[in-house]
């Protein structure tokens, strides 16, 4: 059997199975990844936490209802959970609203947003943009783009069209918000692909967040249902 570092990244990848879990394959790296808040509960940084040893292929809870989280335990059988899939599979760079600043260009799709709150340091990252001539306005921007585990904004360059995206290993978090006592997505970073139940993959991209609470109206992506519905794991950090 092949180890993580002799993987070829087209051997790992996430499959939606109908009104069930997501089935991992490819011994992908799972860890615990909390959102660290500031006194006033505004988010500055991702920090690691607990790191699971999950084997070759495992399969993780998409109904938010198993009572071995973050792992399917079957509960979605006996609660007759309806995954059905409602996200489009139009490309980022064709749904994308533009933000355009003097030194940076911010791409926006609203439909992956998690609602995991770092685009809202030092004023939100739109306006930062659009006072990019200022160095610190530029780089925040940027950094909250990069912070940001959906995906849903990506920084660029308006002179050389580069993106700017954080270097991501193929992994995946569990995202824990301490800061609200709330439970988040699962963070698929690193290109990793997802196949949905109807066998057609999605979009592969560096960073996207998928839903597993069970109530995203943007199936298989979390659309931030999570917070509304107070959705917590039993994570100890987050109670």
């Amino acid at each position: 059997m092949k180890n993580n570092g002799q993987l070829r990244k087209n051997e790992r990848k996430v499959t939606v199975v109908k009104d069930g879990p997501y089935r991992i394959e490819g011994a992908v790296h799972l860890s615990v990844e909390k959102i660290v808040s500031d006194a006033g509960g505004t988010p500055i940084r991702w920090e690691q936490g607990k790191q699971f040893v999950a084997g070759e292929t495992y399969y993780l809870c998409r109904c938010g209802m198993s009572v071995n989280k973050p792992f399917c335990d079957g509960s979605h059988k006996g609660k007759n959970f309806d995954g059905t899939e409602t996200a489009s599979r139009v490309p980022y760079k064709d749904m994308a609203e533009i933000t355009s600043g003097p030194e940076l260009i911010m791409n926006d799709s609203p439909c992956f947003c998690a609602i995991a709150r770092f685009c809202h340091r030092d004023g939100d990252a739109w306006t930062l943009t659009e006072k990019s001539q200022d160095l610190y306005a530029k780089k925040t921007a940027i950094q909250e783009a990069c912070d940001c585990p959906s995906g849903r904004l990506v920084a660029q360059d308006p002179k050389t069209g580069k993106v700017f995206e954080p270097v991501h290993p193929p992994s995946i978090g569990i995202v824990e918000d301490p800061g609200k006592k709330l439970s988040g997505p699962l963070w698929v970073r690193g290109g990793i692909p997802v196949k949905g139940a109807d066998g057609k993959e999605y979009e592969v991209r560096n960073r996207v967040t998928l839903c597993r609470c069970g109530q995203s109206k943007n199936k298989p992506f979390c659309d931030g249902t999570h917070i509304e519905i107070e959705y917590n794991d039993g994570d100890p950090s987050v109670r």
